[in-house]
């Protein structure tokens, strides 16, 4: 993956004395790669969307603003607090909006009046209880319909889109402005198959929107594709894109989709705190410090890639050499430096980032949004 100026991999840090582990680093000069890649791919930055559940950070949306990105998606009202505090111009809320979290979107969409709030409707019951109390809260709220192209996660089916918008037309508290689409099923390796795929499943929704927009002579917007399939929309120029893992990508994305230009850039690194008799060592880096929701492998070790996982529990993560290597187990007290397989949930476990710049640590960064709750 390349060496630094000063001969080093790019990855090592000149002094780590002094971090803690288990901890999150963030690698600037990549991250700033990695989103200068995504607008040159995009072409108009008025079409990205970035969804900001992989970071969380104040930082790295500032970041993404100084680039002349704008318009953001989120997952939870704490992120997109986090990013009304950073005056962004356009937020969506792409999460059902249901119970407690109602009223706290309302209550934040009040408070910060020069932020655009969206939120997601996918069927009538919970269309007429957001109408009803943003006619109580005397206002009207922005929506997107939120279809289900195939993934089965969230949505509407797109034959019943149609019906659904002609009932939410009638709704005095909500403003229907476009049409919401998580492709994120659409996992296939080979990019023209990918394509062809995302061609299949996005053909209905175009003529849905068209026919929609038509009818009342005005366009509704569209917001597609996750990090695997947003290059498959980028010749659909009347969309907007939402990818999110590009800024720090991950082992996982690298593996599957090799053909998208983007490199990890942030890593963890753990410590060795025991080497046992049996031919394993022990890391601290254990389910409360890296992505554990699938299995093993968890994490790719740069400086030993022949390190496999043998056990993990909550603070510890035991691992062996493969069969045939000829390297030599690290030594208690060596640090490894690690790309995680999924770096969105390994973010939130940290509360925040170290910032290497040129080999050495230079900032830190708050996850802030890792939080449920910062004010609403």
């Amino acid at each position: 993956m390349g060496k630094d100026v000063s001969g080093e991999p790019w990855y090592v840090i000149s002094e780590t004395r002094s971090l803690e582990t288990p901890a999150l680093i963030i690698y600037y000069d990549r991250l700033l790669a990695n989103i200068r890649r995504l607008k040159k791919m995009v072409g108009d930055d008025s079409r990205i969307r970035p969804h900001v559940k992989t970071s969380k950070m104040p930082d790295v949306c500032r970041l993404l603003q100084q680039h002349y990105i704008t318009r953001f998606k989120c997952a939870t009202i704490a992120e997109a607090e986090m990013l009304a505090q950073l005056n962004a111009s356009d937020v969506l809320l792409a999460y059902p909006l249901i119970g407690p979290d109602l009223d706290r979107w309302l209550q934040l969409v009040q408070r910060y009046p020069n932020t655009v709030f969206s939120c997601l409707v996918s069927n009538l019951i919970n269309a007429e209880l957001i109408n009803k109390r943003a006619l109580s809260a005397k206002i009207q709220l922005r929506i997107f319909i939120d279809i289900d192209a195939g993934m089965h996660r969230t949505g509407i089916g797109v034959e019943k889109v149609a019906g659904l918008y002609q009932s939410l037309k009638k709704m005095r508290g909500l403003e229907v402005v476009g049409l919401h689409v998580y492709d994120g099923h659409l996992k296939i390796t080979d990019p023209l198959q990918r394509q062809r795929q995302s061609d299949l499943l996005f053909a209905p929704i175009e003529a849905l929107r068209n026919k929609l927009s038509e009818k009342d002579h005005a366009p509704l917007k569209l917001v597609i594709g996750g990090s695997p399939s947003f290059s498959t929309h980028i010749k659909r120029t009347d969309s907007e894109l939402s990818p999110g893992t590009f800024v720090f990508w991950d082992m996982g994305y690298e593996a599957a989709f090799p053909d998208l230009p983007f490199e990890p850039a942030a890593l963890v690194i753990t410590r060795v705190i025991d080497v046992l008799d049996n031919g394993t060592c022990t890391l601290d880096l254990g389910t409360k410090s890296v992505a554990s929701e699938m299995p093993f492998p968890r994490v790719k070790f740069l400086n030993y890639p022949d390190l496999r996982a043998v056990f993990q529990s909550e603070e510890h993560l035991n691992v062996r050499m493969m069969d045939g290597s000829r390297d030599r187990l690290p030594e208690i007290g060596e640090v490894l430096y690690g790309v995680p397989y999924h770096i969105c949930p390994t973010v939130a476990l940290y509360d925040y980032g170290w910032v290497v710049t040129e080999g050495r640590v230079t900032d830190q960064w708050q996850v802030q949004a890792r939080k449920r709750k910062i004010n609403f």
